[in-house]
């Protein structure tokens, strides 16, 4: 029933998209996080809403007549809403754990920070490669990708119609095994190196036990970690392009499972 010319199908269109935005919003990679406020966030989702509503928009006859309806809708856009999100998180959380990895290799395992994405302690080294991959993941539109899964989300998946399988479990579990992978590929090269200069230094103790190998070999790893960062850091921009180039395909094919 319409009352003052409202039809309430509007409003609950509006709401399943405000729902939806939200939601998904909250928990992407550099939208979400501790480092901005609440009201900040809000003010972004229904800046985006407005935006997306006229153009992507779900009709107001699917929102669930049941307040337990509702709360199933709101799990499952939860749901949506992380693996959105981990889809991203992995590849910078491969390469914290390969900056973890170096800096306990340095040496740098007293020298933490407060991660500003999750507030947990984290290494100088890993801190360093996730500000350079995010500043790099940023120039290259990455955020807007990531925006553009989002609004293809509107297309495959309706409100509260995932479905949590084997196939989209099957992918998750790839996606985590990547994290590792990328660990490997920016950690290995300073690994190599460094274990060429702790072998280096051991014969140098066996053939003069009376050098203090300890005063020489800490500032020498040290030098020869920075000095393979910088080579690292090319490695880094070519494994965010390749990242914003799947995330489209990444996200739909996520999408497409949990159909």
């Amino acid at each position: 029933m319409e009352i003052f010319s409202f039809n309430p199908a509007t409003l609950f269109s509006f709401l399943l998209t405000l729902m939806r935005i939200s939601l998904v919003v909250f928990l992407l990679p550099f939208y979400g996080g501790e480092t901005l406020p609440a009201t900040v966030k809000a003010c972004i989702c229904l800046v985006l809403t407005l935006a997306l509503w006229p153009q992507l928009s779900f009709p107001g006859e699917l929102m669930p007549a049941h307040p337990w309806g509702i709360a199933v809708v709101l799990l499952k856009e939860l749901v949506l809403g992380l693996l959105l999100g981990l889809s991203v998180a992995f590849i910078f959380a491969g390469i914290q754990t390969g900056g973890e990895i170096m800096g306990f290799q340095m040496g740098f395992t007293m020298v933490t920070l407060a991660d500003p994405q999750s507030g947990a302690q984290v290494s100088i080294t890993s801190h360093l490669l996730y500000m350079v991959a995010l500043l790099i993941f940023l120039a290259l539109d990455g955020h807007l990708a990531l925006l553009r899964g989002l609004a293809g989300s509107f297309a495959l998946i309706p409100p509260g119609g995932l479905t949590v399988g084997g196939p989209l479990a099957g992918s998750v579990l790839e996606l985590s095994a990547g994290m590792f992978s990328v660990a490997v590929q920016i950690a290995g090269p300073i690994i190599a190196a460094l274990f060429m200069v702790e072998l280096a230094l051991a014969l140098m103790g066996r053939a003069a036990p009376q050098m203090n190998l300890l005063t020489l070999g800490f500032p020498l790893k040290i030098a020869v970690g920075f000095f393979f960062i910088g080579m690292i850091f090319s490695i880094i921009a070519l494994r965010m392009e390749d990242t914003i180039i799947q995330t489209g395909p990444l996200l739909d094919n996520l999408m497409r499972r949990g159909q």
